[in-house]
């Protein structure tokens, strides 16, 4: 085992993954361009959600995607530019609709999700900040009632793995969540939940802690990446070249620029997501509420009630959309209609999306001393601490009872 990792990328997986690593007494340095945690999981919408366990290809989308993309006001969007790439990505997305596609995918996303507040709470112990995650509940909100529907696909499977849900009317909503529409007519109650209060800064709690453990971090860009003759990875920054022995790839969508030169081509994208956080909201919610119809998650945060959604297919540095703002704005007074929307803080951030939902976790084959831990789209804050955990135990040579074989990089 050698004496340090080197993690590529200081978001929230990479954070886990040096925690991980350093309750298995491995030394780790970690390299990041900014600062630990203030990337794509900033802006996360807070949910921490054991039963966050269907992906986003379920059957039957093939019949509203054409819908959305000729919607501005969707969910959905794809840059002109992206097209070329967007239509092999999306095709693989589709073939992976089926309901056995989608209960396979949902059991491997069980297995990195199920523990993530009990492992959140470990890695935030003696922290003094333990209070950045709190119990909820997740209440997917619906405008029409007869599609509050318990036997639908997604949480029939919820349900089938012991997930506690309840359906309840529109009072009752209005009872637990006064702030909401009254357009809200009914809503399914997911029980068991927590969220976090502040991504950002439970990102850098982590980063803190990890540090006060002897943590290195270096903060450059990793421009390249190769073997040398003497079996050492080389990395080359502006600063100059960095060797590990060790290397855990966490560059989130930058992963895939950075294994090309090794001959490695994955078909990960930049799904980026937008919010909008309003840091006077003159109301609160007491837990992260999606509104189904418009697919976007409203929560309160130490810093106001922020409002997270969208799915813009673009490349990597495209510039933000500026019309987002106004839309999401839009959305959250139509959730919470009392909602103060004055000094509207506007931000984007690029998931790295591969078409099953699933992250690439494990050795990279042919490639020994290289490790993935990227790619987990929508759900990078739930399945962080758990990839931290399967990551650590493969670098230090224990061996795991379950199949990786569902995160495997090979698998494309």
């Amino acid at each position: 085992m050698s004496e340090q990792v080197t993690i590529i990328g200081a978001g929230i997986v990479g954070l886990c993954c040096a925690l991980s690593l350093q309750d298995r007494g491995i030394a780790v340095r970690l390299i990041d361009r900014g600062e630990p945690g203030q990337e794509t999981s900033f802006g996360n919408a807070g949910v921490v959600s054991p039963w966050s366990v269907i992906p986003q290809a379920v059957p039957g989308i093939w019949k509203t995607i054409p819908k959305m993309l000729l919607d501005p006001k969707s969910a959905l969007s794809v840059r002109a530019s992206f097209w070329p790439r967007m239509v092999p990505w999306g095709l693989r997305f589709l073939r992976k609709s089926d309901e056995k596609s989608v209960r396979n995918i949902s059991d491997a996303m069980e297995l990195l999700c199920r523990p993530s507040i009990e492992l959140y709470r470990r890695h935030l112990q003696n922290t003094g900040h333990e209070d950045l995650i709190v119990d909820s509940n997740y209440i997917h909100a619906f405008r029409q009632s007869d599609q509050a529907d318990l036997k639908a696909l997604g949480y029939a499977i919820r349900k089938e793995k012991g997930g506690q849900l309840e359906r309840i009317d529109g009072a009752e909503l209005r009872r637990m969540e006064p702030a909401l529409s009254r357009d809200f007519k009914a809503a399914i109650l997911i029980k068991g939940q927590a969220r976090v209060t502040s991504p950002g800064r439970i990102g850098s709690v982590l980063a803190d802690k990890a540090h006060r453990q002897g943590a290195e971090f270096v903060r450059t860009e990793v421009t390249k990446l190769n073997r040398t003759d003497d079996g050492l990875w080389h990395l080359v920054t502006p600063e100059g070249p960095l060797h590990a022995d060790t290397v855990v790839m966490a560059a989130g969508v930058w992963s895939a620029e950075l294994l090309k030169p090794l001959g490695l081509s994955v078909p990960l994208v930049a799904e980026r997501g937008y919010h909008v956080q309003f840091p006077n909201p003159s109301t609160v919610l007491e837990n992260s509420v999606m509104d189904v119809d418009a697919k976007v998650v409203a929560s309160s945060m130490q810093d106001g009630l922020r409002v997270a959604g969208t799915a813009e297919f673009a490349n990597i540095d495209a510039p933000p959309d500026p019309r987002k703002q106004a839309l999401l704005t839009e959305q959250a007074r139509a959730m919470v209609p009392d909602l103060n929307t004055t000094d509207t803080q506007f931000w984007m951030g690029r998931r790295p999306s591969f078409p099953d939902s699933l992250p690439a976790i494990g050795p990279v084959e042919g490639s020994k001393g290289l490790f993935s831990a990227f790619g987990h789209s929508h759900y990078g804050l739930m399945m962080a601490p758990k990839t931290g955990e399967l990551l650590a135990d493969m670098v230090s040579g224990q061996r795991l009872n379950i199949s990786m074989a569902p995160f495997a990089l090979s698998r494309f």
